[in-house]
């Protein structure tokens, strides 16, 4: 990670941690999976596919087992998404192993948007800091909480 985005990352995380709760109303920890199986590529295909934004991380959105973790969490929060899938590669080392191979993305976290790769905590950082995820967002038909901010501080 390059130092200016590092800093940006560890402000990020300085800041959601003096701020409510990590996960709102909506977000949910989905399963890794029943046992066996859980890293094939068809039903990380499904799973990648089943909701508009899905996360694959250490620990649950409630409560990271990483920085980087957290921070997508936190990324996520701060433009109002709650209702996303999040799967915990902590909890099977299949899905974990697979959902790498899948992505062909050797880092954990990684976030899908409909069913696409994003990339890891790094690229949406880059996202949420150039306004790119805010129109990836929209695509989507969620609508980021920092537009209705921003509309506000323009109209004072």
């Amino acid at each position: 990670m390059s130092g200016s985005l590092g800093r940006a990352a560890a402000a990020l995380l300085r800041w959601g941690r003096g701020v409510g709760g990590l996960l709102g109303p909506g977000a949910r920890a989905a399963g890794s999976g029943s046992g066996g199986g859980s890293g094939s590529a068809e039903q990380l295909d499904a799973l990648v596919k089943k909701d508009k934004v899905v996360v694959f991380l250490k620990g649950t959105p409630e409560q990271p087992q990483c920085g980087f973790s957290n921070a997508v969490v936190q990324i996520l929060r701060l433009h109002g998404v709650r209702d996303y899938a999040a799967y915990n590669v902590l909890d099977d080392p299949g899905l974990r192993q697979g959902i790498k191979d899948y992505s062909n993305w050797p880092t954990i976290p990684q976030v899908y948007l409909n069913g696409e790769f994003v990339g890891g905590c790094d690229i949406l950082l880059q996202m949420h800091q150039n306004g790119d995820l805010v129109e990836e967002l929209k695509k989507l038909g969620i609508r980021s909480v920092l537009l209705d901010e921003k509309k506000d501080q323009d109209s004072k």
